[in-house]
């Protein structure tokens, strides 16, 4: 599948599912929550260019080559799509006019709004557009985003403004991968002229131009006089600064040093909220947090035991302790904000049903097994705290928190599944298309999803799941792919091959004046609205 680059954005993803979840690795050196080292005043913002302070470094500027979610946050200011996400993640035309999908969800056709030009004055057209898609339905380019559009047979230009897309196969979650940041659109003056390079020397249509990249240091673009939307930008320029550590991002909050940051510690974001000037904003995501379970091993290959897990776990306990309650309750293997999402009947902490059910799969006495997740130490809490809980039936956990690239080797280097050490393991996931398919497929799609090849560390097959995945594809029909997604999330449920844990918060916090700016529920920015408003 994309098997060669998988292992190398691995670690990657681990760290960056924390940070979608607005939980941070650090912790805050301002003290407990309620009390800061730092003095605060009342600020006046002078001028128009604002300082952005982030958790990680950025990785690289080359949407199709990205898979995580800050480097697409900058990457955004700079490049668009044929679509996008609103606020909602509902997908939205915008650098095309309109488009249309075949009922049989094999051919996609674009109309392109006129008169739009990449910021080295290069047109968009439809020949540009089949230049960007054929660059990432090439698997001989290697791109870590190929995967979204491997399925692609072929585009063709129709006429300056038109575009086709034709698949070799049905996929009805097709038009949600065009709005996913992988397909925003390069200048294709500057992929010849940059190739490879292209990662350091990004062209778009976007809101903001390019201006220098010093890694680990400062990212900075500026206003794009001729953005082809009206009276938009109104920023002149915006700065991005990597600060992993929370304390210090926290205190440029404070001082002023930076006008927004993200993401805001959980253990900080009361005491800083309503305070000199300083705004703290959560909002529900399309993050889930859950522990998956190793299904053809013992006892997890037992329903029973499953099940049983979920009901030994006190998911509001979960989110006050560990989330801080920055979180909300898990009631489907999707997020509310996920298209297709349709909720189920949580399992309720009941610690008697849980012994019950370990009593008839044979488990009375519990078992013991280990947990693996990252060494974040909101990883580690959280695992704690799930040790605990299931300590209290009898099963007793041995956490093995492990470094990104370590777990990555571990997880993702085992070529048969019966080989697979993995018991246990505590993640997050974001399904960044927003649609049902990218919330499932990759996780619990079956055999096709099994590691090395994707992310289903819960070793789930199952042939009625897998053939309402399939069948949820065969259409772009969303009355027909709803009914699917509703009775797979229904089984997924029932199976339980994972522990339910939460929905994950966004979470930043902003200067008072600054409007505009917030964070999409993938977790991602989006910067083309912002200003200061005093």
């Amino acid at each position: 599948m994309f098997k060669k680059s998988f292992l190398s954005f691995l670690a990657v993803v681990f760290m960056v599912s924390i940070l979608l979840a607005g939980c941070s690795s650090n912790q805050p050196s301002g003290g407990e929550e309620g009390q800061s080292n730092v003095k605060t005043k009342e600020i006046k913002k002078e001028g128009k260019d604002i300082t952005i302070a982030v958790a990680e470094n950025f990785i690289s500027m080359d949407p199709h080559d990205t898979n995580d979610t800050l480097s697409y946050s900058a990457q955004k200011t700079m490049l668009e799509g044929l679509l996008g996400f609103d606020k909602e993640m509902k997908v939205i035309p915008v650098l095309a006019e309109s488009y249309k999908a075949s009922t049989n969800a094999k051919v996609f056709t674009f109309k392109l709004k006129h008169g739009i030009k990449f910021h080295d004055g290069t047109p968009l057209n439809a020949e540009a557009v089949k230049v960007n898609i054929d660059r990432l339905a090439d698997p001989n380019n290697n791109l870590k985003r190929h995967s979204l559009f491997e399925m692609v047979e072929k585009t063709e230009a129709i006429d300056e403004y038109t575009v086709k897309v034709t698949l070799k196969k049905p996929f009805g979650a097709m038009i949600n991968n065009f709005a996913h940041p992988a397909a925003m659109m390069i200048s294709p003056k500057a992929l010849k002229k940059y190739d490879k390079e292209v990662a350091r020397h990004p062209v778009g249509t976007g809101p903001y131009v390019f201006k220098e990249w010093k890694p680990g240091d400062y990212l900075k673009v500026e206003k794009n006089a001729t953005y082809w939307q009206k009276d938009l930008p109104k920023l002149d320029s915006i700065t991005f600064k990597p600060v992993p550590e929370n304390g210090s991002r926290v205190a440029m909050l404070q001082t002023g040093e930076a006008d927004f940051i993200y993401p805001v510690p959980t253990e900080q974001a009361k005491a800083i909220n309503g305070k000199k000037g300083i705004v703290v904003e959560n909002d529900p995501s399309i993050v889930v947090r859950y522990m998956s379970m190793n299904t053809m091993k013992k006892p997890f290959s037992e329903k029973k035991v499953r099940q049983a897990m979920n009901y030994a776990v006190n998911k509001e306990a979960f989110m006050k302790v560990v989330m801080q309650g920055y979180a909300d309750k898990m009631d489907s293997v999707i997020a509310p904000e996920t298209q297709f999402y349709s909720a189920q009947k949580t399992y309720d902490f009941n610690i008697e049903k849980a012994k019950k059910l370990l009593k008839e799969a044979g488990y009375e006495n519990g078992f013991t097994a280990k947990i693996w997740g990252s060494n974040t130490s909101s990883a580690q809490k959280a695992m704690e705290f799930l040790q605990q809980q299931l300590s209290q039936v009898n099963i007793k956990l041995k956490i093995e928190p492990m470094e990104a690239g370590t777990m990555s080797e571990k997880i993702w280097s085992v070529d048969d599944p019966k080989k697979a050490n993995i018991e246990l393991y505590y993640g997050g996931w974001s399904p960044s298309t927003g649609d049902a398919d990218w919330g499932v497929r990759p996780l619990l799609g079956g055999k096709d999803a099994f590691p090395p090849k994707s992310y289903n560390t819960a070793y789930f097959d199952n042939g009625k799941s897998n053939e309402l995945l399939n069948q949820a594809l065969q259409t772009a029909d969303p009355k027909v792919r709803e009914e699917a997604y509703a009775k797979l999330q229904t089984l997924l449920w029932e199976e339980a091959p994972w522990v339910f844990l939460s929905v994950d918060h966004t979470m930043l916090g902003k200067r008072e004046y600054l409007k505009g700016v917030t964070l999409l529920p993938d977790g991602s920015l989006t910067v083309t609205d912002g200003e200061i408003v005093q």
